[in-house]
């Protein structure tokens, strides 16, 4: 039908006369953002996708760097950058996270691993250690045991034999496997024949 067609063409001309002035908005927004010499950084409102990639051309167009954030549809937001303050993968990973971004606390940060990184590159160049405890343990226990206390008794140990390996002997259960499975079975046929 003629006036379904003519409904459907003044939506799209709507539809396309409203990306036409967000595009105008979104332009006038980057300009004034260009211009604020305080702001490296401007975050949005959280958009539909097409709006984010109208204004993601819009940045690409004003020579800046723009990056969306947010997990699901309807909170996802763009962020632009002047090209002088591009993000770091730091500081992107933070904005992905959903966290604000601290770059004192980055820096500390990177310090850190800077530092930890120094101190393996050290203990490597140090080599190994050298095997064993670094003291003898009765010097450590000097003035509890006494130097001859330890002597007598490091000299009278003796295996404990009640400690350890039983010998065939001493283990009661001489029957085969077979036998103590037959015997179990007999058992078990028993307690059935009991219940019924």
């Amino acid at each position: 039908p003629p006036e379904q067609a003519a409904r459907v063409k003044k939506l799209q001309e709507q539809e396309k006369r409203q990306k036409v002035e967000f595009r105008k908005r979104m332009e006038q927004e980057v300009s004034q953002f260009i211009q604020a010499s305080g702001e490296p950084r401007r975050r949005f409102q959280p958009m539909n996708k097409i709006e984010r990639s109208i204004l993601h051309d819009v940045a690409e167009v004003a020579g800046l760097t723009s990056f969306s954030f947010g997990d699901d549809e309807d909170s996802r937001y763009v962020m632009v950058f002047k090209k002088e303050f591009a993000p770091s993968d730091e500081e992107l990973d933070a904005y992905r996270r959903g966290e604000e971004w601290d770059p004192a606390l980055a820096e500390e940060r990177r310090r850190l691993r800077e530092l930890a990184a120094q101190q393996e590159e050290a203990e490597l160049e140090r080599g190994p250690a050298p095997p064993g405890p670094p003291n003898d343990y009765k010097d450590k226990y000097r003035h509890l045991i006494g130097s001859d206390a330890a002597k007598a008794a490091a000299r009278t140990m003796e295996a404990n034999k009640a400690y350890g390996c039983v010998p065939v002997a001493n283990k009661r259960d001489t029957r085969s496997i077979e036998e103590a499975m037959n015997e179990i079975r007999a058992k078990k046929r028993l307690r059935q024949a009991e219940d019924e």
